[in-house]
């Protein structure tokens, strides 16, 4: 299982968009955040909104942010309308190898990959400290204002597990 302080293997998928995204590539640019995802889970869809809030929050700021399905591509477009979800999406089905390779003990799970340091966040479920976290951390690193991007008092618990 790849955690906080481990390196993070490397893959290359194809994205709904019909591109191919490798992590040794996406590293050498900026940190990259991976959400290992599915579209029936129900964790998945309240991390959701929050996720799109981040990727909106540092866009174009040079890190890259691939939510990683482990449904097909039909099932994941359908997640995608449906929460007009941002983030780039990429297609693990149905070898599920990057899931096998990081082992996510829920879904979501997030890992931040930063420059020269390997994973410096890893988290399982829906945590509202994490996604505020990798949002210091992307805001640090791009030198833009910190978006705080799960509000304690929004009406969500602050963690539910995956």
């Amino acid at each position: 299982m790849v955690t906080s302080g481990g390196d993070a293997p490397d893959f290359t998928l194809p994205g709904l968009d019909g591109l191919d995204y490798a992590l040794h590539e996406a590293r050498g640019k900026g940190p990259v955040l991976l959400a290992i995802w599915q579209a029936g889970c129900g964790t998945c869809r309240l991390a959701a909104p929050y996720l799109n809030r981040l990727h909106g929050a540092y866009e174009n700021l040079g890190w890259s942010f691939w939510a990683i399905a482990q449904d097909g591509a039909e099932r994941a477009r359908e997640f995608v309308r449906a929460h007009d979800f941002r983030p780039t999406v990429l297609i693990d089905a149905p070898a599920l190898a990057v899931s096998d390779a990081y082992d996510p003990d829920a879904t979501p799970t997030l890992y931040l990959i930063e420059p020269g340091q390997g994973v410096t966040v890893e988290s399982g479920g829906f945590d509202k400290e994490a996604l505020n976290e990798i949002s210091r951390r992307i805001a640090a690193y791009s030198g833009a204002e910190y978006v705080e991007i799960a509000p304690a008092d929004d009406g969500n618990p602050p963690y539910k597990p995956g």
